[in-house]
């Protein structure tokens, strides 16, 4: 998966967890993130790493947001292991 792709999708994810008022008032508390700075974060890839991981910490998230995106669910991971870089690797 190329990184213009990955950040596009967590984009997108964003937007489907901004539509959601019970999803993205966990998102910007457990991010941190403030409403305002949204759109300035949006093209900080780690940022965008940490909302595909706050996606994937729900299967019901994942696939609400797949049929919503026309997508495979497993690509979410994939653009979070992309994005968040070859460093990030957990194999514990």
């Amino acid at each position: 998966m190329k990184q213009d792709f990955a950040e596009t999708l967590a984009i997108q994810a964003l937007g489907w967890i901004a539509a959601d008022d019970d999803i993205f008032t966990a998102f910007l508390a457990a991010s941190g993130a403030a409403v305002a700075d949204l759109r300035a974060l949006a093209s900080d890839p780690a940022f965008l790493a940490a909302v595909l991981d706050f996606l994937l910490q729900n299967d019901a998230w994942v696939q609400g947001f797949a049929e919503a995106a026309g997508i495979r669910p497993e690509l979410p991971m994939q653009a979070a292991a992309v994005l968040a870089g070859p460093g990030a690797a957990h194999w514990t």
